[in-house]
Parts: structure tokens; C-alpha cells; sequence
């Protein structure tokens, strides 16, 4: 259905995104992720025909968006990261002025806009105006405005960010009957690996403007099966205790979150025995020491050297 080819951006000599290759089926949700930085919003911005690549090609259906961007205009929704709403108008009013500007209108327009509240939750809220509205109710507007049209290709950018649990949960829930039910073919980036766990089919990681990785969700773990992922928790860590484990030459990687160590050794170590005796030098009185089955949070590390949050 879309398919990114040697795709770049480069502004003089640094580039934001560099030779990108990816494709998207029709009826999958694909995950985009990558730390702050990472490109995944240039590399969006190219795909969705709002900046031109320096380099390569993005082709829907076989045709390229760069000579002709209109086919695929008509047919995508995009949720940006942050809220595109007018707060003094009401839920309707904000439906009906983005229904206008996909030239909807009459009957058509109104019951697309009733369907749309109704999928989104907010039929008993439709007169409130925005400005009244919690942080996950403007989140789920967001989300109906890019569906008014019926588009066959979505784009949610961190559609989740700083909202309530609840909210979260009825958003996710959303994205997925939308793809299972109607087929809708989904493009999404999260800070939130849970969410990707739950909804992707296939993962890009980007880093620095380059994908480093690429597969499903097995695929991607697969890369630390050779290793143990270890959760080290102390009462107080110390530098000694951390510096000795990055020093340590059979430690592949060490990541440290309060007072919470993620540790990445080869199978064949006995990694107990070896943590064991470093906090013991270190006087560092240990909580737990957890052998973990790799996450894609995991991976996300290796590869990246930092959390999906940062």
C-alpha cells in the first residue's frame, strides 16, 4: 500500500532522516518508534506528502506522492502529537468545520459526524465547547476528526500523551476494533512500548535518523536470545557499584532508573554469583536480582542505549 524507498532528509549537512526504506500493508498497524530526536517526525511529515525528501521516493500503490500527492490526500487521516482543535467551539462544531474542509456536507456530513461521536465516545458532550474538555476527551476528538472521512490510511503520532488510564485504555481499545473491523490500515508511534506490544503487527525502530531495526514483535526480541536481561534493585546504589558493572568486560550493557539497574550478559555467565560479589565490594545491599525473558523495551535499550522516553 505505501512504500518508503532510499528515502532522506537532509538539512545541509545534517540529516534528520537517511535512506529510509519501509512498506506498509493494507490492514496492518505498523509501530514507528524511536527516542526524542530520532526522525520519526520528519520521516512522517515525508510519507504524508507535507515535506518533500531530499532524497528518495515514497510510493502509494505503486505511484509515487512526489509528482502527484492527491491520491493519497484523499484517502489518510493523521492524528498529530499535539491537539489540533479550535477550544472555543463545541465537539460538533470543530466536527462539522474539519467535515467542510473535506468537502462533506448535508445529510452525508451530519451522520458522519454523529457515527464519528458515537465511535469516540463523546455523543453526550457534542454542544460542550473543547476548552471544557479533559486532556483524553480532546485526545479522542483529535482521533475523530482524522476519521470523519473514512480514510483507508491512518497516521497516530503519540496519540496517548498525558492523558488518565482510562482514556488510554479506550483509545487503544478504539485503534484496534478500527483495524480488525473496518480493515484500516494504521501507521503508529508511541513512547509507550506497552501500547506497541498490544497493537502492532510489525515494529521500525529508528535511531538518529537510521532504522536499526525492523521485523515483528518476535523478530525484534529474537535479537537478545542469546542474552539475560537482569533486573538489579538495591536499597541504595553508590558509583562504585555502577561503575564496576559497566567496567565489567562480560557485561554487554548496563542501564540505570532510580535505584533500579538493567543489566545484558551472554547466557553462559553466572551473572548472580558476578553481581553478587560486585556489591559486595561496592558495599551494596541488594533487593533482587530477576532474570528477565527480553522485552521489546529491552531491545529498545541494546539498540539504542536509551529508553523510549527519553
Amino acid at each position: 500500500m505505501l512504500e518508503l524507498m532510499d528515502l532522506s532528509k537532509r538539512y545541509k549537512q545534517f540529516y534528520a532522516v537517511k535512506n529510509m526504506n519501509m512498506y506498509i500493508e493494507k490492514g496492518e498497524i505498523v509501530g514507528l518508534l524511536g527516542p526524542n530526536g530520532a526522525g520519526k517526525s520528519t520521516a512522517i511529515s515525508m510519507l504524508s506528502s507535507l515535506i518533500e525528501p531530499t532524497e528518495g521516493d515514497v510510493l502509494f500503490h505503486k505511484k509515487s506522492i512526489l509528482k502527484n500527492p492527491s491520491p493519497l490526500r484523499k484517502v489518510i487521516g493523521v492524528v498529530p502529537q499535539e491537539i489540533a482543535l479550535y477550544e472555543e467551539l463545541t465537539a460538533e462544531e470543530n466536527l462539522h468545520f474539519f467535515g467542510r474542509i473535506y468537502r462533506m456536507s448535508g445529510k452525508e456530513l451530519r451522520q458522519k459526524i454523529d457515527d464519528v461521536l458515537k465511535l469516540i465516545g463523546l455523543v453526550d458532550r457534542r454542544k460542550d465547547v473543547v476548552k471544557k474538555f479533559s486532556g483524553g476527551m480532546k485526545r479522542r476528538l483529535n482521533i475523530g476528526v482524522a476519521l470523519l472521512h473514512n480514510p483507508e490510511f491512518l497516521i497516530m503520532d503519540e496519540p496517548t500523551v498525558g492523558i488518565d488510564p482510562q482514556s488510554r485504555s479506550y483509545i487503544l481499545e478504539t485503534v484496534k476494533r478500527l483495524n480488525e473491523e473496518k480493515g484500516l490500515t494504521i501507521l503508529y508511534t508511541s513512547h509507550y512500548m506497552e501500547e506497541v506490544e498490544y497493537l502492532c503487527d510489525r515494529i521500525y525502530i529508528m535511531d538518529k535518523g537510521n532504522l536499526i531495526a525492523v521485523g515483528t514483535k518476535d523478530d525484534i526480541k529474537e535479537i537478545l536470545s542469546a542474552e539475560h536481561t537482569i533486573h538489579v534493585e538495591a536499597e541504595l546504589l553508590n558509583n562504585d557499584f555502577i561503575e564496576a558493572l559497566q567496567e565489567e568486560p562480560t557485561i554487554k550493557e548496563t542501564f540505570v532508573k532510580d535505584e533500579t539497574i538493567t543489566i545484558i550478559v551472554p547466557k553462559e555467565i553466572n551473572v548472580f554469583q558476578l553481581i553478587t560479589r560486585l556489591a559486595n565490594e561496592t558495599k551494596v545491599e541488594l533487593k533482587s536480582v530477576n532474570v528477565k525473558t527480553p522485552t521489546l523495551e529491552d531491545v529498545f535499550l541494546h539498540l539504542t542505549g536509551r529508553a523510549l522516553r527519553d
